[in-house]
């Protein structure tokens, strides 16, 4: 049976916290979290997670109205900064899955005026003795579940999260969801609201 990447997501989420709670070391998580992402078919993904406790899937909770752009080819699905940085800003088209990767760098994502290609987005984000910002509205529906060992994967500023300002008549109403995951190990992951156009500082 072919994999979905929902079914990925699961078993990564697993490794996860398994790394987190030392069951795993990182050389056999990140040989693991590889070959999660590389299955195609159940067979393969099963034996990864076959010795550790399962995560229990948390309750989730309805999706806001939020005025966003939804649908169009994906601008980028990939930001790396290795002893550097990257940014993606601006109008820009996120895909269902983003992965940033910092080593010995900086990144950021930045969604304030972003379209989205599906109204469901993960954005994959691992640091390493660097940092990754996510800067997001106030009124997008924010899901924050990265680990953060001997380093942090916070969410700043979510007053408001979860609630619509609505929109303008006549506009387009729809639901958008961005799930923020990964790893921070000697390094940081944050989450920032903003409005749009405020600047930073």
């Amino acid at each position: 049976m072919r994999v979905s990447d929902a079914e990925r997501e699961r078993v990564a989420e697993v490794l996860r916290t398994a790394v987190a709670e030392g069951r795993l070391d990182m050389e056999e998580f990140g040989e693991r979290l590889d070959a999660a992402y590389k299955a195609r078919t159940r067979g393969e993904l099963e034996p990864l997670v076959r010795d550790l406790p399962a995560v229990p899937a948390p309750a989730s909770a309805p999706a806001p109205a939020v005025e966003a752009r939804v649908g169009g080819r994906p601008t980028s699905s990939l930001g790396v900064a290795v002893m550097g940085g990257f940014r993606r800003h601006g109008r820009w088209t996120v895909p269902r899955r983003f992965t940033g990767f910092a080593f010995w760098g900086g990144g950021q994502i930045d969604l304030r005026e972003a379209s989205f290609e599906d109204g469901e987005v993960t954005i994959r984000c691992v640091a390493i003795m660097g940092g990754i910002q996510v800067v997001v509205p106030p009124d997008l529906d924010v899901r924050v579940d990265g680990v953060g060992i001997m380093g942090g994967f916070d969410s700043k500023g979510s007053k408001g999260e979860g609630e619509g300002e609505g929109s303008a008549p006549g506009s387009p109403v729809v639901r958008v969801r961005v799930r923020v995951t990964g790893l921070a190990f000697w390094g940081g992951v944050e989450v920032v609201r903003r409005e749009r156009g405020e600047r930073e500082g």
